[in-house]
């Protein structure tokens, strides 16, 4: 029988404070490893880094079924009818008046209900469909979102001392003065010359600085007259472990590839994370919210303001779902929305003949992208389940193939189309069609940097302990910054589980041209100099490849990276390019907008 419970009932208020208490609990345990970053990076304990990456990630779903467990036992909510739910919705909304985190404390109100409730919550008015608390102008109570800096006696060089000093970091910098001076010179050359100061003339630097990987990076932005200017300030250990700044990026193109999908997520202090992404996208602003959320280690959120956003473009658009271009994959079914830059994944229910592996494997491999530092070589992925999308807006041929390949992930439910499992990826070109249009437009500048940056793509790849296994062109992608990318994950594998081998000669000449194999092949062996036969068919390619990467077809250089990984070694990546370095000297050229150099 449906319990329903009275307006403003004990039992109701009572459902509504378990629920903000059970968000309390994880953001608090959120904010704890978050300052614990500023401790790693001045430790230089790498490991830690990552493992804190790693046990971060599993803080948001055990809070979701803690409080799912507790209400079931407690109340038996299971029984609760949708007046009462709308009740506690209304209550809990109450509760969130003053509330730091209210979009954040919203989510995971539907991800407790939207537990409980299973398919329910398709048809029903009492989640958080769209914001019901403004998340303007919330004032934090530990400190400010961002602190203001004005004029210095000792000028621009005074205030770019006193941001960095503010941060308070122990461990002492090798030459502060000397990187002082290289951030203002790099500041003048960017700029020509440092503009005359109005009488509005502020920095404004977001109060936490922002940890990854090895690095702390201070966001900011300056604002003089109408002119507003962003920028980021790496900080690095050097040989000796003092600090020391790296370079200033100072466009806001550059900035955002600092919160590029294929990267980890930051380690960010926030009490009002909503404070922080905006200002973030003041100085980025076609970055959508869903990826600053997503990148500040929200991704429940950033799911959250995803699907808001993509129900949002089916309103205003009336292209059709279809199947991605490309080869199709013998794991994974891909459809794409033309006027929307994502793409949609499902695992099939039957999967090529060559691929010995379980839904349940494809599944873990993916969840592993999430808990490596992705260097900016691994997409990032959105995981769903139970989509409900309109089903008149997948073209025939698409609905035809899911309906073949995948029918255990869909479900109709009138007008609906249910999704019951579902990866989003930014859409890239495949970089085997990338390939194929500059062979055949005579692009040779093109076909160079894409091959130089596949053959870098599985190097950093390596040195972050990830072996991709499949290395198919069709894998990888090609970003609007003309970076390859890697994003079919059934394969990958840890660097360190893999065992790369040489071929051994052949016992005689009949048996080497045989075809068959005359030596024993382990699950988890490699030989990469079999990569060649299925990589370097072209003869441009080939000539181009071995020019540059001819060592990734050896066992040398695998077994190499294994030891260095093995004796802990954990290698920089730097998402900005040495020539900006203010200690290096230019290394190879890179691609930014429109063919740039960067």
């Amino acid at each position: 029988m449906k319990i329903s419970i009275g307006l403003y009932g004990t039992q109701a208020h009572q459902i509504a404070l378990a629920l903000i208490q059970g968000f309390n609990k994880h953001y608090t345990l959120f904010r704890e490893t978050n300052r614990g970053a500023k401790a790693r990076f001045e430790q230089g304990d790498w490991q830690g880094v990552h493992q804190a990456v790693r046990e971060r990630i599993r803080f948001y779903e055990e809070r979701v079924g803690e409080t799912v467990a507790r209400l079931c036992h407690e109340f038996d909510v299971a029984q609760l009818d949708d007046p009462g739910w709308q009740q506690v919705k209304l209550l809990y909304i109450g509760l969130l008046l003053n509330h730091k985190q209210p979009e954040l404390a919203e989510t995971f109100f539907n991800s407790v209900t939207t537990r409980i409730l299973d398919r329910r919550y398709f048809h029903n008015d009492f989640i958080f469909v769209r914001p019901a608390i403004s998340t303007e102008y919330i004032e934090a109570e530990d400190s400010p979102c961002y602190r203001s800096y004005y004029a210095h006696p000792e000028g621009l060089r005074g205030v770019i001392r006193q941001i960095v000093q503010d941060f308070g970091w122990e461990r002492e910098f090798a030459d502060l003065e000397r990187d002082v001076n290289a951030v203002y010179l790099a500041v003048a050359a960017h700029l020509a010359g440092i503009p005359q100061r109005e009488v509005n003339f502020q920095i404004q630097v977001l109060a936490s600085a922002f940890y990854r990987n090895k690095g702390a990076y201070i966001i900011g932005k300056a604002i003089n007259g109408q002119q507003e200017y962003p920028f980021a300030i790496p900080v690095l250990h050097d040989a000796q472990g003092r600090l020391y700044l790296d370079t200033i990026l100072l466009d806001a193109w550059r900035i955002s590839i600092l919160f590029s999908l294929s990267r980890a997520y930051f380690m960010v202090d926030m009490e009002v994370p909503s404070g922080y992404v905006q200002f973030l996208r003041s100085i980025m602003p076609g970055k959508p919210r869903s990826e600053l959320y997503t990148m500040l280690g929200l991704g429940k959120q950033g799911k959250t303001m995803f699907f808001r956003d993509l129900i949002y473009h089916l309103h205003h658009s009336e292209d059709n779902f279809i199947v991605a271009p490309g080869i199709p994959g013998l794991v994974m079914l891909v459809f794409t929305l033309p006027s929307f830059p994502y793409v949609f994944k499902l695992i099939k229910d039957q999967f090529g003949s060559s691929k010995n592996m379980d839904r349940a494997t494809v599944k873990q491999k993916y969840m592993l992208v999430k808990q490596v530092d992705r260097v900016g070589r691994l997409a990032d992925t959105l995981e769903f389940s139970n989509v409900a999308l309109p089903r008149d807006r997948f073209a025939p041929e698409l609905l035809e193939e899911i309906q073949r390949l995948a029918p255990s992930s869909l479900e109709m439910d009138g007008e609906q189309l249910i999704i019951r499992h579902l990866y989003i990826e930014r859409r890239m070109e495949p970089l085997n069609l990338y390939l194929d249009k500059a062979e055949r437009t005579g692009d040779q500048e093109g076909l160079v940097h894409a091959i130089r940056e596949y053959g870098n793509a599985i190097r950093e790849l390596a040195q972050a302990n990830i072996f991709p296994g499949d290395m198919l062109w069709k894998n990888f992608g090609i970003t609007r910054y003309g970076r390859v990318v890697f994003y079919d994950y059934d394969e990958i594998e840890y660097m360190t589980d893999t065992h790369f081998r040489a071929i051994p000669p052949a016992p005689d000449f009949e048996t080497e041209m045989s075809g068959e194999v005359w030596y024993p092949v382990g699950p988890h062996d490699v030989f990469p100099e079999e990569f060649a036969t299925f990589l370097l068919a072209s003869p441009n390619i080939r000539r181009i490849f071995l020019q540059h990467h001819q060592d990734l077809l050896s066992p040398g250089f695998w077994q190499e990276t294994q030891a260095r990984l093995r004796a802990g070694h954990v290698e920089d990546f730097f998402p900005y390019p040495q020539c900006l370095r203010f200690s290096h000297p230019p290394d190879s050229p890179e691609t930014g907008p429109a063919g740039t150099a960067r």
